[in-house]
């Protein structure tokens, strides 16, 4: 995985949030902007989770980015 691919997921507008996968079958949610943040040589991530948790990422072993849509609130009936 490249840093660019990261970066775009990063900057898109409006953010989404994503989920990184992982070689080691580990999948860390990316929920905002805030919890992600890159290291200068663009070869590592690391991600905050929501209980203050830090996971350092190695792109080699990153296998996926899923997006993952933000939920508005709203559910659509079935008719």
């Amino acid at each position: 995985m490249t840093i660019d691919k990261i970066r775009s997921l990063y900057l898109a507008e409006p953010f989404q949030p994503f989920v990184i996968h992982v070689a080691d079958g580990r999948n860390i949610p990316v929920i905002s902007r805030e919890f992600i943040s890159t290291v200068p040589s663009g070869r590592t991530v690391v991600v905050s989770d929501a209980d203050d948790r830090l996971h350092i990422i190695d792109l080699l072993l990153v296998t996926e980015l899923e997006v993952k849509p933000k939920s508005n609130g709203k559910t659509k009936r079935r008719g």
